[in-house]
């Protein structure tokens, strides 16, 4: 996996009517892109992941 900060991080939900979380990655942690990456969630939390199988990484629009 390979991530820039501004990218958005999709996490799958395991619950049913538990639908994907997205957060922006507001750091790279790792070397050349890969994890751990600081994310931030829509209400502003912030969490340091290891990103599993079941998430993938959404580039930003860059302009």
């Amino acid at each position: 996996m390979h991530a820039n900060v501004g990218d958005l991080l999709i996490i799958h939900g395991h619950v049913v009517g538990h639908g994907d979380r997205k957060a922006e990655i507001v750091e790279v942690r790792g070397p050349d892109g890969t994890p751990p990456y600081l994310v931030r969630y829509d209400d502003g939390h912030e969490q340091l992941v290891y990103p599993g199988p079941d998430s993938f990484v959404e580039p930003a629009e860059h302009q």
